[in-house]
């Protein structure tokens, strides 16, 4: 996100809000235009979300393929009663561990306790302010970002009045969570632009240490206050604290020692130069006009496969990561319908990189009907090797209000064998379960929404990430608390698939760190494959009919008689894939059940 306050800034903060302010205002204006452009989001005058009450504690509520089942309320120390939607309050993103959920945001964090997700409960809050703290965990270690000029080194919340200050802290914090109760600050790493986000890599050949890649994209810091920093006289200049982002090393075993040990310059060209992408503007007649790539405001790493993608400003990046100190750009991709490189996930094998545009900044209502469905949307590119290929969009499908800021924000895949199917969250428009396995023709399969938080104004509110953990989705709701949700079977989701993705379970999870999606050999697994089969006709219902009979009949058996039937089904969907029209889910079936076959 890339809010500014709602009430008068602080004068400490007011040169970050001043630059906030005007990236919104530039994507106001072009926002009038926008209707012109033709593509808008079509009106689906019986789509329930249209028309919901407004409220913040009584807004209307409606979902589709999924159930709110729990909720835990914001407390009120981290909110202002008398200005909903104040800055300095705002929840921010999430990360997981066990039963807990830790859910960063502009005021500090907060821990609650998930072990019955129906009925979550604040476990402790801690109060440090400082911006939008993103929050990452590795063992008992929890990392938070820290970039407005008001955070200190102690978290106190009085701000910092000098324009250069020994007090100041912005970069990333480092909190020992041994004692859940009482976090203790064991380290604050400086960095020039602070830490907007931040993202944990973890490199399977060195345990003793873990890497934290800095994303910072707010004003450069004096030089005075942090040695190094500097804006930079040209383009050319290589003393810039611009077109890099910093790498933290982390000895895991003595956090204190956590030190920059590296500011790469992955936006340079093949000579050399560090400005060597997009360096702003539009990209011709009815496109936007785009930020400069001198910043990432996100990076997704898959250790799995050895790579990161890269939203930074104005453009998609790819990364070799296999030397986390080092990484190398291998790729880059623009998309003229983009204003601002959000975030990014990749799909489980690593053949797709979807992308978000942040347009207006997460301040603005960028759902309307007028505003185009490739604007502040969603862009996926096929990945093979180093190149990505642009493969198609994919927006929420229905308009919202002015009074509701709506762009595509943060979310995650859910585990779903077979599929790519995303939850994602939309600020004011919600919560968006859908499917990018044809990534020309993504589709919605779930929401959840409420109305406005206002029916005369926009007030900043609605779900900043939404991500799916060990059977739940959890949605970090920016003034009313932690959302709980549950998929439900439709036409399009079955509860054998629903069942096969609560199989998969982490002991953590950073969403910015993709784990890789691996399923136990069951039957539910193959279920859920034989259900995508009879759903797209990828195989005659005869066929389906008879794999359905056998692998029944093969789940009553024992031993040797039930590892028979399962290897004679294998050797059968193997001769299915020769004539199926799906034969890729014909041999994944197969392939699920000879795992079976050798439990």
């Amino acid at each position: 996100m890339t809010p500014r306050s709602t009430v008068p800034p602080s004068s400490n903060r007011w040169s970050i809000l001043q630059l906030r302010h005007l990236f919104v205002l530039a994507g106001s204006l072009l926002a009038v235009t926008a209707g012109a452009q033709g593509d808008s989001v079509a009106i689906s005058h019986d789509d329930p979300r249209i028309g919901l009450r407004a409220g913040y504690q009584d807004a209307a509520e409606v979902a589709r393929n999924l159930e709110l089942v729990g909720h835990g309320a914001r407390p009120q120390n981290f909110g202002n009663a008398q200005n909903l939607g104040d800055f300095a309050f705002l929840n921010g993103d999430l990360a997981f561990k066990g039963d807990l959920v830790f859910q960063g945001g502009f005021n500090g964090f907060q821990v609650w306790d998930i072990s019955n997700p129906k009925s979550p409960t604040l476990r402790t809050s801690f109060v440090c302010p400082g911006g939008q703290g993103d929050p990452s965990i590795y063992k008992n270690l929890l990392f938070f970002s820290v970039e407005e000029t008001r955070g200190r080194l102690d978290c106190g919340a009085q701000g910092v009045t000098d324009t250069v200050s020994a007090e100041r802290f912005r970069g990333v914090r480092i909190f020992d969570i041994s004692d859940l109760d009482h976090p203790k600050q064991v380290a604050a790493v400086q960095t020039c632009r602070g830490s907007h986000t931040h993202t944990l890599v973890i490199d399977p050949n060195d345990p003793d240490n873990v890497y934290i890649y800095v994303s910072g994209t707010s004003v450069v810091r004096s030089g005075s206050e942090l040695a190094g920093c500097a804006r930079g006289a040209s383009l050319s200049d290589t003393t810039t604290s611009l077109f890099r982002i910093d790498i933290i090393k982390v000895p895991v075993a003595a956090p204190q020692n956590a030190r920059v040990v590296n500011s790469p310059r992955i936006f340079a060209d093949s000579a050399g130069a560090i400005a060597g992408l997009w360096l702003g503007g539009a990209h011709g007649a009815g496109t936007q006009t785009t930020t400069q790539t001198n910043m990432c405001h996100d990076i997704t790493v898959y250790s799995a496969i050895g790579l990161a993608a890269g939203a930074c400003s104005g453009n998609g990046i790819l990364l070799d990561i296999h030397d986390p100190v080092h990484p190398k750009r291998i790729a880059a991709v623009i998309d003229p319908n983009f204003a601002y490189w959000h975030s990014a996930t990749f799909n489980n094998d690593g053949t797709k990189v979807l992308f978000s545009d942040e347009w207006g900044g997460g301040m603005a209502p960028r759902c309307r009907p007028t505003d185009k469905i490739t604007w502040g949307a969603d862009a996926i590119f096929y990945r093979a090797g180093d190149k990505m290929t642009a493969a198609g969009h994919y927006k929420l499908p229905v308009a919202q209000t002015d009074q509701e800021n709506c762009v595509a924000h943060n979310g995650s895949l859910i585990p779903v064998p077979g599929r790519d199917i995303m939850a994602q969250a939309w600020y004011q428009g919600g919560v968006s379960v859908f499917d990018f396995s044809d990534p020309a023709h993504a589709k919605e399969i779930a929401f959840f929404d409420r109305g406005p938080m206002d029916s005369t104004k926009l007030l900043l509110g609605g779900d900043w990430g939404t991500y799916w953990y060990n059977g739940h989705i959890y949605a970090s709701e920016i003034d009313r608390g932690l959302d709980v949700l549950d998929l439900k079977p439709s036409d399009q989701l079955s509860q054998n698939e629903i069942d096969a993705a609560k199989l998969v379970r982490f002991d953590v999870f950073n969403p910015q760190n993709q784990p890789k999606l691996v399923w136990p050999a069951s039957y539910v697994v193959a279920r859920a494959y034989l259900d995508q089969l009879v759903r797209d006709k990828g195989i005659s219902s005869d066929r389906s009919s008879a794999i359905a009979r056998d692998l029944a009949r093969a789940e009553k058996l024992k031993g040797t008689g039930e590892r028979a039937a399962l290897t004679q089904l294998a050797n059968r969907l193997d001769q299915d894939a020769r004539t199926a029209s799906d034969p890729t889910r014909v041999q994944s079936l197969a392939a699920t059940v000879r795992e079976l076959a050798k439990r």
